[in-house]
């Protein structure tokens, strides 16, 4: 894998080049080397402030990046008119590279610090929605007992750990701690986290799923429970039936057979 060295020379290269590129007039780090916290592993996280169409300027880095840095692929997560765009550079070094409008050039989160040119004042990302989240969380386990119902062993895993990763998000929300991608799990106590642990999957068989997914719905209702005990109060019941392990009763049977 890419050496700190490595990933460092890549990185001044990077704003060598955006300090003489005409169209580029501000570039910023993010991501934990703006707070200097970053470590061996951390990737590169910079957003380059674009002064006419970012996405014309994003074509012509990209064509450098292939040919310069020997980029292996590169891919988009969709941002309007800004283009964020992820590259894999030798070594495994991971390239985050978002080319933003003036006008959109600016922190959303305290993970920032402005190189040069002129950061806008813009608002904040939204936190995670508590009651989406817990929707998530009924949905997926939902989901989860038909998967099993029909036999489809990989899909009810799928919707088993989806639901794991919400009940940890809820968690990392509940005690402000960064929501996105698991990146505060590392921060909750052993006494939500080593419960999880029975929330895994350890065989594609249907016991195991049908245990795996009562223990982890009862971990998110009792995570939702922290911080809306009404809410709570309505889905726990519903989700105690929904593990069950016996059949459907005649009148959900009826219901659903009239409804379909």
């Amino acid at each position: 894998m890419f050496t700190a060295r490595q990933r460092d020379r890549v990185r001044e290269r990077l704003l060598a080049r955006a300090e003489t590129d005409g169209t580029v007039t501000g570039a910023a780090l993010t991501g934990s080397h703006a707070v200097g916290a970053g470590d061996r592993w951390s990737d590169i996280d910079l957003v380059l402030a674009v002064r006419g169409e970012p996405a014309t300027t994003a074509d012509r880095w990209t064509r450098w990046l292939y040919d310069d840095l020997d980029v292996r692929h590169h891919w988009d997560l969709p941002a309007g008119r800004t283009v964020v765009r992820v590259f894999l550079l030798p070594g495994w070094l991971e390239l985050d590279l978002t080319f933003a409008p003036e006008a959109e050039f600016g922190p959303r989160g305290p993970q920032w610090r402005t190189l040069f040119g002129r950061a806008q004042p813009l608002d904040p990302f939204a936190a995670p929605d508590h009651g989406t989240l817990a929707g998530l969380v009924w949905h997926h386990a939902l989901h989860a007992r038909v998967s099993i119902e029909r036999g489809r062993w990989w899909q009810a895993e799928h919707w088993i750990s989806a639901m794991r990763d919400h009940t940890i998000t809820l968690a990392c929300l509940r005690l402000g701690h960064t929501t996105a991608y698991a990146k505060g799990a590392h921060l909750l106590p052993a006494e939500l986290t080593a419960p999880l642990e029975t929330t895994l999957v350890r065989s594609l068989t249907e016991p195991e799923l049908r245990r795996a997914l009562t223990a982890t719905a009862t971990l998110a209702v009792d995570e939702v429970e922290r911080s809306d005990p009404a809410l709570a109060a309505r889905l726990r019941p519903m989700l105690e039936e929904l593990t069950a392990l016996e059949e459907p009763t005649a009148e959900f049977g009826e219901r659903r057979s009239a409804g379909s």
